[in-house]
């Protein structure tokens, strides 16, 4: 029996369900119950009934799930599979600037830690941070974190002054402009498409704007185009498969790597065989403090509400 098989069988017998993200390799993304973005995913941790949740992602989107299901068991395949844009908040820190500007409504990015979300009075994904920000009072000051390049985006969209955490992630800000521009040329008539959390050069020359499932719904619009694909390269299997007739070319990185494109080391550290020993074993599994916990929940809960 293979592992594909074994982890189905397995997933049956323990009432497991599998979410996976978009940046997860291929083979972890056939064997998922749901593929998604942050906000899909959230809103499938929030609605399971299962008594398992294998999150196949990074440690913020497993510890959302485990704020959302206290009484769940939620396994992650690699504990070590982290977050850049995470990592670049530390919560000590985030808290000296929230406890400095206390008239502020904090938003906070999905992708932080339970401990900045505890400090945040409502959490955004790149799916719905527009709607969230417009949801605030054009008279309340508004701090947003952690990703400054998303915060950039979206105050250009909304009009609206933001104070703005100083922090990225590695992969949208590898994306080379001169290798874009030049593969740009090379394939004239082609779109390119870019998830906001890349800079501003980048976003530029970008057709289309948006989150991961964003991204696939437009280029399900345009079945038989061709798209410059500017985010993480794992979006492109689950993309090739919901429209197979359209060509798909990952945005070039600055250094060179093994596909030329930008990849999230972090994301990939799960593998197949790691999520069938998880589920197996079922370990190592997140925890989250019951005092971060409750503070936690409240900013998520309100984005749930916001994005119905």
């Amino acid at each position: 029996m293979d592992l594909h098989q074994k982890i189905l069988e397995l997933k049956k017998k323990k009432n497991a369900v599998i979410l996976a993200h978009y940046y997860q390799v291929p083979e972890i993304q056939d064997v998922a119950d749901y593929v998604g973005d942050s906000l899909g995913l959230s809103q499938k941790a929030a609605e399971t009934d299962a008594d398992i949740i294998v999150f196949a992602g990074v440690h913020f989107m497993a510890e959302t799930a485990k704020i959302l299901n206290p009484n769940k068991k939620v396994l992650l395949p690699d504990l070590m599979a982290g977050c850049s844009l995470a990592d670049s908040c530390p919560a000590d820190a985030f808290q000296k600037l929230v406890e400095a500007h206390p008239d502020h409504t904090v938003i906070t990015y999905v992708n932080c830690s339970a401990e900045v979300k505890a400090l945040s009075d409502i959490i955004c994904t790149s799916s719905n941070a527009e709607k969230i920000v417009n949801s605030i009072p054009k008279d309340v000051p508004i701090i947003f974190a952690p990703d400054k390049n998303l915060g950039k985006y979206i105050q250009k969209k909304t009009g609206r002054k933001m104070l703005l955490w100083d922090g990225a992630c590695i992969v949208h800000e590898a994306f080379s402009i001169d290798k874009l521009l030049k593969l740009y040329k090379e394939h004239p008539g082609s779109k390119i498409i870019a998830h906001p959390e890349s800079e501003s050069h980048i976003l530029e020359t970008a057709t289309y704007i948006g989150s991961t499932a964003g991204m696939i719904d437009y280029v399900k619009k345009h079945p038989s185009e061709k798209f410059i694909v500017a985010t993480e390269a794992g979006i492109l299997h689950k993309m090739q498969q919901e429209v197979p007739q359209a060509i798909l070319i990952p945005a070039p990185a600055e250094e060179d790597n093994t596909c030329a494109c930008s990849e999230c080391a972090f994301m990939k550290m799960n593998t197949l065989q790691k999520l069938y020993n998880c589920l197996l074993n079922e370990t190592p599994q997140i925890e989250v403090s019951e005092v971060i916990r409750k503070k936690a929940i409240l900013p998520i809960e309100r984005m749930l509400e916001l994005s119905k």
